[in-house]
């Protein structure tokens, strides 16, 4: 589709289509990215996404030992919590 680009203040925009907007997931925050000379536009990337997946696999391929199976403890540990 082309479209043309519209003034707006010191800046210029682009009017998107509402099927474009639903079709993507838009909502009122995008994020903007440039990559090989093409500006995209995309839903906002929600942090740790996909890392209950991710622990999954892991649980499942016994990935998900500890790296030091004795920790050593803390003051905190002595001092501040309440074994029950």
């Amino acid at each position: 589709m082309k479209t043309t680009l519209i003034p707006i203040g010191n800046s210029r925009g682009v009017r998107i289509p509402k099927p474009f907007i639903e079709q993507c997931g838009l909502g009122e925050a995008v994020e903007m990215d440039v990559q090989d000379c093409m500006i995209l536009i995309h839903a906002p990337r929600q942090p740790r996404a996909g890392w209950s997946a991710a622990f999954d696999r892991m649980a499942r391929q016994g990935d998900d030992k500890l790296l030091d199976p004795t920790p050593v403890p803390a003051q905190w540990d002595n001092v501040e919590w309440q074994w029950k």
